[in-house]
Parts: structure tokens; sequence; C-alpha cells
């Protein structure tokens, strides 16, 4: 199972913060560094950097790990903005950088930036044309012609990446899913029970196979938390103020992270939830850490992924 760590720069943190980070996860060995895309935390300012410009800048400032953005709403930017600026973070990081894409979702950042937010269907719609103008770009194919966007003919969009991964994420049961099938190099979903990631794999691999391309090929991935102690008492306390938070008891709260493999428990028993999914097809997880960068604490997650790795 390939590791990573995901980290929500909109609750705060500066770019220098998150370099450190970056140069840690690497340190400790693991495959994959990753950042959400928002400019504001809910309704809330924080110092939050840009995504794309801040992998740009870990593309100088660190030399193995794979760079992820987890994911960009479209509505940020145009196909071919995107697209120039993913094949230049290609090329500054030797390619190790993989671009994930979505239609954006948080109303109050587009409202308090004056961007667009489209319906959940014109949405889809230009998330679609964005992952063919992609493919386009990225393909030197004969350009691209859509309702929303266009790429003329003849124009070859250079630098040319050798192979940017491309990674189609969310929550839906067919739209989402099909998406990932026909575009996506990952598929990336939050931590969810075993027959709702069985339902939306088995969409995805359809939509591959009459897309012509090999659903084996695509990398299933896993964003979420780990509720992780030293010992089974800290274990208990920390379900109790975690379930409380939710109305749940101590016992409800570890049956909410039983259904949905979510990491759970002592240090001895962390790595169970991940076999879980192994055996479902999972291939990365993505150790979800929503809190302000600086409250990330490397001395707690190294112990824990090291639990992970088995």
């Amino acid at each position: 199972m390939e590791l990573g760590l995901f980290t929500e720069p909109q609750v705060g943190g500066s770019y220098q913060r998150l370099r450190d980070l970056a140069r840690w996860s690497e340190a400790q060995g693991l495959e994959a560094f990753a950042r959400s895309d928002h400019y504001l935390n809910g309704s809330e300012s924080a110092n939050a950097t840009d995504a794309l410009t801040s992998i740009a800048g870990l593309a100088r400032d660190t030399d193995r790990i794979e760079l992820v953005v987890l994911v960009s709403p479209l509505t940020f930017r145009h196909p071919g903005v995107l697209a120039k600026t993913a094949a230049t973070i290609d090329e500054m990081s030797d390619g190790r950088f993989t671009l994930g894409v979505g239609t954006g979702w948080m109303e109050d950042e587009h409202e308090a930036f004056g961007i667009e937010l489209y319906s959940a269907r014109e949405g889809f719609s230009r998330l679609f044309e964005t992952l063919s103008y992609l493919r386009a770009a990225f393909s030197g194919s004969e350009g691209f012609s859509g309702r929303h966007y266009n790429l003329a003919a003849g124009t070859d969009v250079l630098p040319r990446p050798a192979n940017i991964p491309i990674v189609i994420g969310g929550s839906g049961m067919k739209k989402t899913p099909t998406m990932a099938g026909r575009f996506a190099d990952e598929y990336n979903m939050f931590a969810t029970d075993a027959a709702t990631l069985e339902r939306r794999l088995e969409v995805m691999r359809q939509a591959a196979v009459e897309a012509d391309r090999d659903p084996d090929a695509i990398k299933i991935s896993i964003a979420g938390p780990a509720i992780i102690a030293g010992t089974e008492e800290e274990y208990r306390d920390l379900l109790a103020e975690r379930g409380a938070k939710r109305d749940l008891s101590a016992d409800e709260y570890e049956a909410f992270l039983g259904e949905r493999n979510i990491p759970r428990g002592t240090l001895e028993t962390a790595g169970e939830a991940i076999e879980s999914y192994a055996a479902l097809g999972v291939s990365r997880f993505y150790l979800q850490e929503f809190k302000a960068l600086d409250e990330i604490e490397t001395d707690r997650l190294g112990p824990l992924f090291r639990a992970l790795r088995g």
C-alpha cells in the first residue's frame, strides 16, 4: 500500500511550513505529499496559499516524492491555463506532479472571490470538457472543440509533458466514477464502506471498458483520517472525545469508523483497515490532516505511518 500525507492549507499555514511537511514526508519514505486547493476555510479567511503555485515551489524544494493536488476546482482556472501550469510544474518537478481536477463545490469561497460556481449539471459538463481539453493538450492531438472550451487544431501546447497523471475524486455514485473510468489515472474518494466502494468501482470499471481503457491500470486511492493512540486506554479516550462531537458514544463512534475502514485502534492494530482496503483493490491511502499546518505534529505521525506500513 502506497502512503501519502494529505494537508489542508486553507485552514492556515505558510509555504515554509508546507515545504517542511513535504520534506518530512519525503524523508519518511512516503510515496506522495498532497494538498487541497481552496481559498477559504469554509467562510473563514486564513493564510491559505495557492495550490498550484505552492506545488511549483515544492517541485524545486523536494527531490523524490510525488506531489499531488486533491483536487483543483475547474472554476479557478481555464483549462488552457491549467494545462500550461501543470506542464510547467511537471517540468520543474522532473515528472513528479499529479493533477487532481474537480467541479468545485465550496459556495463561500466562490462568493467571496466573485468566482462563478456552476450548477451540478453544468459543472459536470464543464468537467467532461476540461478533461478532454487536458488530454488533447497533453497528447498533442488535433485540438478540442466543445460547448464551453476550445483548443484550436494545430496548436502545439509546449512544454509537452511525458505523462501527467490525472486524479478524479468525489463522493458521487455515477457521474464521478464514470468520469474516472473515462479519463483518470487515479480515482480518489474519501473513506467509505465496502459496499459503496465496490459499487463505485463497478461503475468506474464499466466506463473504462466502454472508453477502451484498461480499468486495472487506474489507481484506486482513499483519503481519510486515522484515529490511532499509543495505548488502548488512550484510544478509548480518543473515541469518546471524537464521538462526542457527533453525539455518539465511544462504541458507536468506533462502529462508525469500522464501517468505513478508517484506520483506528492502537499502533499495533492500525494496519488492519489498510489491509481491508487493499483487499478491495485500493493501492494508496492518503492520511488527511484537517488542521492548520503548524498544528500537524510529525512526532505523532511518524509512528503512525510506520504502523500503517506494517
